[in-house]
């Protein structure tokens, strides 16, 4: 009942901490600042940097609009150089400003008589189709042919090119798709070797070679064969 507890005892009886409510976004910051001290009043430090900065004196001559001239600027005497840039630029002695959009007409003008050829030259300008002729009748030609044109004579040379573009001397026209037999082609007796050559292909299937045990026979003149010694020597691998 008299013994006292160790330090290490006390520290370990101490209950843990509840952590929960660091929990949200807005949590103090880490240094300990408590709560209040916020709504503290700033230090002398914080009022002096949060004074604006102050402008120069010579910021605020240079932003007036008036500028002070000085003495010297005042009795400066330009050269010639200096007022020869100074005059404006002139414009081109051909340059004609724009004229005013109502044209203003002379009394001369207003009280003109026109001639009989400026008369001639102001009426507008017919053309007649000469490609066809008017609208006529039914009954009527389309286009009359004069008598002279009836009676002339075509010369040799008019006829010959009025002749239409004729075709090739060995020229042949297409043969049609159906052509009647010829009875010699009907009686002819076909020769042995054309029976020889319609019959069909005696290959056996792909499929039947599996079949058949004899597909790889080797023959009897190909066992008994002797090699040349041409293909005993390319017989032989390529020593690399």
């Amino acid at each position: 009942m008299t013994a006292q507890p160790s330090a290490r005892i006390l520290a370990l009886s101490r209950p843990k901490e509840y952590f929960s409510t660091y929990q949200c976004r807005c949590r103090p910051m880490i240094g300990g600042r408590t709560a209040l001290a916020k709504f503290g009043y700033p230090s002398e430090r914080l009022l002096r940097l949060a004074e604006p900065k102050k402008i120069p004196t010579a910021a605020l001559v240079r932003r007036s609009p008036e500028l002070s001239v000085s003495l010297a600027a005042q009795n400066y005497t330009a050269s010639k150089r200096i007022l020869e840039l100074a005059q404006p630029k002139k414009v081109h002695p051909d340059f004609m400003p724009p004229r005013e959009v109502p044209t203003q007409i002379s009394s001369f003008a207003t009280l003109a008589n026109a001639s009989a050829r400026v008369q001639k030259l102001a009426e507008p300008l017919i053309r007649e189709t000469t490609c066809c002729t008017k609208h006529t009748h039914p009954g009527d030609l389309i286009s009359s042919v004069s008598r002279s044109s009836q009676k002339a004579v075509a010369s040799p040379r008019t006829i010959e090119l009025s002749k239409p573009k004729q075709v090739h001397a060995k020229y042949m026209p297409p043969r049609d798709p159906e052509w009647p037999v010829t009875e010699a082609a009907k009686h002819a007796v076909a020769t042995p070797r054309v029976v020889e050559l319609a019959q069909p292909s005696t290959r056996p299937r792909m499929g039947l070679t599996t079949l058949n045990p004899d597909a790889f026979k080797v023959k009897e003149a190909a066992i008994k064969a002797a090699c040349s010694p041409r293909i005993e020597e390319l017989a032989r691998p390529i020593q690399r």
